[in-house]
């Protein structure tokens, strides 16, 4: 018989199912470690079975299940074990006849009698999931027993943290093998833009050795930067902020480019407001994002094209834009653009290469200064905009929480 009573939602449901999601446990195997720590709550409650459940919006997950009922799931309304996310002490039923009787494990022969269950409560305080032991036969548990179960849901807890911290270091990691590859790009590109240079113009050697000196400036720090953060194990890219003008910036990116879009008979046009402000900014880190914006620009376009970037000062930001006449993105290009590895329609034409990581890095770069990004396109081959809200003045986390502390008085 089903339960016909409807089972509560938490207040916290949204973030508590976020949080059961990050530890990736639902529809996994059962594991040797977590079946061992249900037989020790059975053998300290002396009961015949034991299960560690995780409870998703619909359903609760067995995870591993020390009975003789042959169970992996069980709808959310009909699961005992569900009961327990909405309390953050032991649950315990002594004698689950006769209010829980409509209960699938419990109406059936040598079902459920006695039941307690320890909420698996992740350090945020969100109730995941939780240890079980039922009976064929009511009981009346000790309270030594009910803290033995507590210890046990919080064993499980941990574990699943420490496999959670080692999970997002390795992709730390990954993140930042991703990003220094990325990074160390730009300024080789620069270099090999130099070198065509000095080839096709002999006297321009003064000028294109300093900005080869400079790239490779940038490479070794940029590698140095990234061996000290993968020495302290940082999770966050820091910022290094300074007072920048974006007009320099920006002439020198054309100046860079310049070549490369001779080579497809495009025109760069930069339109910059004269009273354009200083921006407080990490300058290598927006110069990437800029570099990288160009880049596509010129890889996506036709030949005989035009790309124009502008720059100028809205509110409190500065609005920057990159627009082309190229092959233009559809609403599904749209919808991935700025994820890792994303396979688009719109492919590179000159034969260029991308490793589909650059919008992805931008977008981290430009939201780490509290900015946006994001494109706009009337479709295919109706070009493409690209636009980049950067505030003028940087405020780090702490100011912002406080201003938004000082609002909500």
């Amino acid at each position: 018989m089903a339960n016909t009573r409807p089972y509560s939602i938490p207040d916290n449901e949204t973030l508590r199912l976020e949080k059961l999601r990050d530890y990736q446990i639902l529809d996994t195997h059962s594991e040797d470690t977590f079946d061992k720590i249900a037989l020790m709550a059975a053998q300290v409650f002396n009961t015949e079975n034991a299960f560690i459940t995780f409870v998703d919006d619909r359903r609760t997950f067995v995870k591993s299940n020390l009975s003789s009922f042959a169970v992996n799931e069980v709808p959310r309304e009909q699961s005992l074990c569900g009961l327990a996310v909405k309390n953050d002490d032991v649950t315990v039923i002594k004698d689950t006849l006769p209010n829980y009787s409509d209960f699938p494990f419990v109406s059936i022969e040598n079902g459920v009698r006695f039941f307690a269950a320890a909420p698996l409560k992740s350090p945020e305080g969100f109730n995941v999931g939780a240890l079980c032991v039922a009976h064929t036969r009511p009981m009346e548990p000790t309270e030594t027993q009910l803290d033995m179960l507590k210890t046990l849901s919080k064993i499980i807890i941990d574990k699943l943290e420490n496999r959670l911290r080692y999970r997002k270091s390795i992709e730390s990691q990954i993140n930042l093998m991703n990003i220094a590859m990325h990074e160390i790009k730009n300024p080789l590109a620069s270099i090999k833009l130099a070198n065509d240079i000095i080839r096709k113009d002999p006297s321009s050697v003064e000028r294109m050795t300093d900005m080869i000196k400079s790239s490779v400036t940038t490479i070794q720090k940029k590698l140095a930067d990234f061996l000290t953060h993968s020495e302290l194990e940082e999770k966050d890219l820091t910022l290094s902020i300074e007072e920048t003008d974006l007009r320099e910036m920006f002439t020198r990116l054309v100046n860079n480019f310049e070549l490369l879009a001779q080579r497809k008979k495009q025109v760069i046009q930069l339109h910059c407001d004269e009273s354009l402000p200083l921006i407080e900014c990490d300058k290598g880190k927006i110069s990437d994002v800029l570099h990288n914006l160009l880049s596509n620009a010129i890889k996506y376009s036709y030949h005989n094209s035009i790309i124009k970037v502008s720059a100028r000062e809205a509110g409190n930001y500065v609005h920057i834009e990159v627009r082309d006449e190229g092959q233009g993105l559809n609403f599904d290009d749209i919808q991935k653009l700025f994820t890792k590895f994303a396979k688009l329609s719109s492919k590179p034409t000159g034969r260029e290469t991308s490793n589909g990581l650059g919008l992805s890095i931008s977008k981290s770069f430009v939201e780490l200064h509290r900015g946006n990004i994001y494109a706009m396109s009337p479709g295919k081959d109706k070009g493409t905009t690209f636009i980049v809200s950067l505030p003028l003045k940087y405020r780090r986390e702490n100011e912002v929480e406080e201003e938004v502390a000082e609002m909500n008085k």
